[in-house]
């Protein structure tokens, strides 16, 4: 098997694959729901330390326009 990273022992990467593939449907959809709760976390705190005259609603409009595009950020009801 050809290794997946660089910076993996290979050994290393051939258990933690084992174990991605033994794991049950629902484990690996909640790994999958935790990773992306995580990575919004972290762009939202980025947003909001690189703009700290901003408000939730602002922050929130260039969360959505950075990861979604503008034309969401425009539509409003």
């Amino acid at each position: 098997m050809i290794t997946q990273s660089i910076d993996t022992n290979p050994k290393a990467e051939k258990v933690l694959i084992s174990l991605i593939r033994k794991a049950s449907p629902a484990k690996k959809l909640f790994q999958v729901r935790s990773l992306s709760q995580i990575m919004m976390q972290l762009s939202r705190r980025a947003i909001a330390r690189a703009n700290e005259n901003m408000d939730e609603q602002e922050i929130s409009l260039i969360f959505v326009s950075y990861h979604y595009g503008n034309d969401f950020k425009t539509r409003r009801n």
